[in-house]
């Protein structure tokens, strides 16, 4: 079993979790390339994908919305799984509708995607520019970094479980 971990990121957080994933997958005994959206010309060499990106302003990175578009008949026709990478911050203020992009989530469960999940994300460090200070200096240094690298893990592995158990799988 050939797996694609294609990730979209733009300060390396979401590059960081794609990395995570591949490495567990790895670990469930499968065989795995894991790289940038737009470093991927053609699925046929695999046989599952597991996508992610970061998300900005309720939307997924627009590499990843051109990849879903220009790979949409090949991810029909195979497992996928996709996550979303982007709160950070308090908790208690998150706003699930500015981490979860509903047309992406719709368009991938239209597709037939297996699962989506959203993980927390980090703030940039060091910050680039005035915003992204500002962003950092307004947000207590134990909300900067929230992605949770056991839940991460388990959903890779819940992932790789499940392709194992693919008919005509074995290892």
């Amino acid at each position: 079993m050939r797996v694609l971990v294609a990730y979209a990121s733009k300060r390396g957080s979401t590059a960081e979790i794609a990395e995570t994933v591949a490495a567990e997958l790895r670990r469930g005994g499968l065989a795995v390339s894991c790289e940038p959206v737009d470093e991927v010309d053609d699925l046929a060499p695999y046989d599952a994908v597991v996508l992610g990106s970061a998300v900005y302003m309720k939307r997924w990175r627009g590499d990843a919305r051109h990849f879903l578009r220009k790979q949409r008949r090949a991810l029909e026709q195979m497992p996928f799984w996709v996550f979303s990478s982007g709160p950070a911050g308090d908790p208690a203020e998150d706003r699930p509708e500015w981490t979860e992009p509903q047309g992406t989530v719709g368009k991938v469960e239209e597709m037939g995607a297996r699962g989506h999940v959203v993980f927390g994300g980090r703030l940039p460090d060091p910050p680039h520019g005035p915003i992204e200070r500002a962003m950092i200096e307004g947000t207590p240094a134990e909300y900067r970094d929230r992605r949770d690298w056991d839940e991460i893990r388990a959903w890779a592995q819940q992932v790789a479980e499940e392709l194992v158990a693919l008919p005509g799988q074995s290892l």
